[in-house]
């Protein structure tokens, strides 16, 4: 049987560290029926930097048995209210993505579960996998919840709203109602089960 892996890239927003200082994140939506994948719809914000942790550990961890593919490149002028610069940076991110999740042997790594299907942060990413939290991967991941996605046309709208705005997203990152306590400070949330839009898959 063949199995589907989709996911998308998109609804980018600015985040505010501070008054002087901000960066983008965009959201990872996946929607699969992968023997890989426990949970088969989720929903995470990732930002740049994340995506380029995530390809430094996936190549360390392959031992270089598996040929990764690039990232879109860093660039120096990318600017925070540049909509074709944005949209370029998430095509190339989902295109990334796509192409790991055709390996089997990336797919059994569990930093790259973390990293599409938790919010833990880089540095809970790494003590997670490498055995060092009070939770599980599989913990991490089913802590994380989901949201209802938009359709197509709404995702179009939302983007071209959301490129120009400072809005601070804070969804995913609250404690999760199903989780404990001593859990809920580390792992993530639990938002509404619904169905994706359609878009490109990857079939294993």
């Amino acid at each position: 049987m063949q199995q589907v892996i989709s996911v998308w890239v998109r609804d980018p927003r600015i985040q505010k560290n501070d008054y002087w200082h901000a960066y983008m994140d965009y959201e990872i939506c996946l929607h699969t029926d992968s023997v890989f994948f426990t949970k088969k719809i989720s929903r995470v914000r990732r930002r740049f930097s994340e995506f380029v942790w995530l390809r430094q550990r996936l190549q360390a961890n392959s031992m270089l048995m598996a040929q990764l593919p690039n990232l879109p490149p860093k660039n120096p002028f990318f600017s925070l209210n540049n909509a074709q610069q944005i949209s370029e940076r998430m095509t190339g991110l989902q295109r990334f993505l796509e192409q790991i999740l055709q390996s089997p042997l990336l797919l059994s790594d569990s930093c790259l579960h973390l990293f599409l299907q938790s919010q833990l942060s880089v540095a809970k990413m790494e003590d997670c996998a490498a055995g060092r939290t009070h939770y599980s991967v599989a913990q991490a991941v089913q802590c994380c919840g989901l949201r209802r996605f938009l359709s197509q046309e709404a995702l179009q709208k939302d983007f071209s709203m959301s490129a120009d705005s400072d809005s601070d997203s804070s969804e995913c990152r609250d404690a999760g109602r199903h989780i404990t306590k001593a859990s809920s400070d580390h792992l993530g949330t639990k938002h509404e089960e619904s169905v994706c839009p359609s878009s490109s898959r990857v079939e294993l």
